[in-house]
This record gives C-alpha cells, sequence and structure tokens, in this order.
C-alpha cells in the first residue's frame, strides 16, 4: 500500500464527529461550540502546550465578554502560561475591535492567492487595532510573515485557524466561502513534523516555514484540490504514535 493510499485511508476514517469527542481532545471541540471566526481565532492562538491543558482553558473563557464594553474586557482574570491575564483581556479588546476578518484576509490574499500575504494582512491589521506590548501577547499574535519562508516561522496557529474556517467536514467549520482550500498550508506542528519525515514525505529537517511549504506541496500531489485534508490524519497519526 502506498503512502497516499494509507493517508487517503486515514482521512476517511478521522473524517467522523468522534474524533472530537472528550477522549480525543483539540481545540476545535471549543471553537465548534460557537461557528464564530473571533471564536475560532482565539482558539486557535491558544493552541500551544499540551493539548488537554489548552482545552481545559478554552472551556473556563467567557466568550460572551466580547460583546461587552472594552473597561469591562479589561477586567479580565484569566491567564494561560505565557499569557497573564492583562495580555487575555488585549486579545479580546482586540478581536472586539476588529472588522471582518474574512476580508481583512482577503486583502492580502488575492495578491496572487497566496495565504501568507492574507496572513500578513490579517495579523498587521489586528496589531494596529491595539497599541498594547507585553511578551505574552506577541506571542499569541505571533510575527508578521517574512518573504522568505527559510527560517521563518511556519505559523501553525495560523495556517491551522485558515484551515478552520476554509474547509468543510465532519471536523472543520467551512466559515469562510472566498478562499480557495487548494491554496491552505498545513499547519505543521511537531507531532506533523516528525510524521511527516518518518514517513518520507519531508526532507527538509529544520522546522519552519519552507518545511511548511515543501510538506504542503508533495501534498498537493496526492490532492490538488485540497492538500491540507491530510492535516488532521497526519497529525493524529503523530499524535497517538501510530508511526
Amino acid at each position: 500500500m502506498s503512502i497516499k493510499e494509507v493517508l487517503d485511508r486515514e482521512v476517511i476514517r478521522r473524517n467522523r464527529p468522534q474524533e472530537l469527542d472528550g477522549t480525543r481532545p483539540d481545540p476545535i471541540i471549543v471553537a465548534k461550540k460557537y461557528n464564530d471566526p473571533k471564536i475560532a481565532l482565539i482558539c486557535a492562538l491558544f493552541s500551544y502546550g499540551n493539548v488537554r491543558s489548552i482545552l481545559a482553558f478554552l472551556q473556563t473563557l467567557d466568550f460572551g465578554i466580547l460583546q461587552s464594553k472594552e473597561e469591562e474586557i479589561l477586567r479580565i482574570s484569566s491567564y494561560y502560561r505565557f499569557q497573564k491575564p492583562l495580555d487575555v483581556a488585549n486579545l479580546f479588546l482586540t478581536l472586539k475591535r476588529a472588522g471582518d476578518l474574512q476580508e481583512i484576509f482577503l486583502r492580502g490574499y488575492r495578491k496572487g492567492h497566496d495565504v501568507r500575504e492574507g496572513l500578513k494582512e490579517l495579523i498587521e491589521y489586528l496589531y494596529s487595532l491595539n497599541p498594547y506590548q507585553s511578551y505574552g501577547y506577541k506571542f499569541l499574535l505571533g510575527s508578521v510573515p517574512k518573504s522568505s519562508p527559510k527560517g521563518a516561522s511556519p505559523l501553525k496557529r495560523w495556517n491551522m485557524f485558515v484551515r478552520w474556517m476554509v474547509r468543510k467536514d465532519h471536523i472543520d467549520m467551512g466559515l469562510w466561502s472566498k478562499v480557495d482550500k487548494k491554496d491552505l498550508i498545513i499547519p505543521l506542528d511537531t507531532h506533523t513534523f516528525r510524521t511527516a519525515l518518518k514517513l518520507g514525505l519531508l526532507k527538509r529537517t529544520r522546522y519552519d516555514m519552507q518545511a511548511a511549504l515543501e510538506l504542503t506541496r508533495v501534498l498537493r500531489d496526492f490532492d490538488a484540490s485540497d492538500p491540507v485534508r491530510y492535516d488532521f490524519a497526519l497529525y493524529r497519526l503523530g499524535q497517538e504514535k501510530l508511526v
């Protein structure tokens, strides 16, 4: 059986509601309860570290506070790893001030159907909405994508958010209609990275955007219209130590 056949089988096996029950934690479980891009982005940006800890933290957040006055938002007392309460509060404050996230993303994406340009536009826009600065806050929003992918962040949490928004199946939410799923970049996390190396799908041994683009190109040979459909299966194979 070829690697493509193995992955195709895994995609079919994983594309089911049971993959997102309490025994198989994933941050999209919380995001799907609300079907809202801003809440989904919060869930994605806090998706670092142990997945059970991520899910436990997200389940404590009151997302309804996005509709509150700014002074009430600034009283948020939640914290998570590198993020102090004021960092968490300012992320909520920034997103309260934000307009339609898809429309902002499209300003950059339409320059050649390039997801990196879309993310550059969106990240710069969010930074412009709030002058607040701290290590924890900057860690959440991340760096603005560089022109050269070599050595640059793979933007795993951002590419995962875009995957959630664009694809539609039992896992992904499909809330955005104006971005083509063929242009998505795989959200390269450590599980996916190691699994891809073990399966021979990836030659680059440095964990960066160049590696994410290389793996995406390989997966595009498997499915040109939807290369990132393999992401969740690769992630689970690595997470469950099946490869």
